[in-house]
């Protein structure tokens, strides 16, 4: 299967990522939250300062008990909230449950609108907003990667496109866990549904049809595809249906581009059944037990 060349200066716009990053120093705050803490993990309020300079926001928990833990990255889902990491992950991994600039408890200077955020900027490669949401992304993981409570040997990531970014834009993860992508073949998903956030950008180029090559563009510096050959984790995939997005047909080409590392879940739809699963696979891999978040019996 023939996949897509990236954009001639693929590296070199991440390099400058890199660049604006190193420009702005974390200056990280960290708050007791006395609310939700308890005898199995103290949560923190995090505040960090990623590129523009902008201050965005994470739940950091530590479990109880002497350290180093197993560490949890959980990127950004697209909407307006993300919320505190799960008790039973708490309990086991330290974790970083980051919100990207516009989200909630980080909307400020910027609110982001839903729908919209998709395509705010979209129209140049150097304006897009997931530029510097990757970017906040990659403050997290360094952030992170930094404290001494983690085994450095045993880091997980876990969320859509934004932590396959993450991953091979800053190695050390030992495992990793995707699902709902978004920006994977974003283009050719345009075609192929009408429901949204995809339809985002099919509202933009009818709007805009002017910008629709310049879009194709952008967008595809995001692609996972040209990310996957720096990831060195291996990769969980969550897969759907045959002949949907998300189906085994559909992400047949990241598969491709993972090559050995990939290692793909087919999803059961049944809510209980795919956590349990994925929390199994990811605690084995992790070396802590594995945590139903059901109740088996009373």
């Amino acid at each position: 299967m023939s996949l897509p060349a990236p954009p001639s200066d693929f590296d070199g716009y991440w390099r400058s990522v890199n660049v604006d990053l190193a420009r702005f120093p974390g200056r990280a705050e960290l708050t007791l939250d006395p609310v939700r803490s308890s005898d199995i993990s103290r949560v923190y309020r995090l505040r960090i300062t990623s590129v523009g300079p902008y201050r965005i926001f994470g739940y950091y928990t530590v479990p109880a008990g002497e350290g180093p833990f197993p560490a949890l990255l959980l990127t950004p889902r697209y909407g307006s909230v993300n919320h505190i990491p799960d008790y039973n992950d708490r309990a086991r991994y330290v974790c970083l449950q980051i919100m990207h600039r516009g989200q909630r408890l980080a909307d400020q200077p910027f609110a982001a609108r839903y729908p919209g955020l998709l395509t705010h900027g979209i129209d140049d490669a150097e304006t897009y907003i997931y530029r510097d949401i990757a970017a906040d992304c990659l403050r997290a993981a360094e952030f992170i990667f930094d404290q001494p409570e983690v085994d450095r040997t045993r880091m997980a990531i876990v969320g859509d496109d934004l932590a396959l970014i993450t991953a091979a834009r800053r190695p050390g993860f030992t495992a990793l866990q995707a699902s709902g992508l978004v920006l994977y073949r974003l283009i050719e998903a345009c075609s192929h549904t009408s429901a949204y956030p995809v339809e985002e950008v099919n509202d933009f180029i009818r709007a805009r049809p002017d910008a629709a090559d310049e879009v194709e563009r952008t967008v595809s510096y995001f692609d996972p595809r040209h990310h996957a050959a720096a990831i060195e984790s291996r990769v969980t995939l969550s897969v759907g249906d045959q002949g949907t997005l998300g189906g085994p047909e559909w992400l047949a080409p990241l598969f491709e581009s993972l090559g050995e590392h990939a290692y793909a879940y087919t999803l059961s739809h049944e809510g209980g059944t795919d956590h349990d699963r994925l929390d199994a696979l990811l605690a084995e891999r992790m070396g802590v037990p594995a945590i139903s978040r059901f109740l088996r019996e009373l």
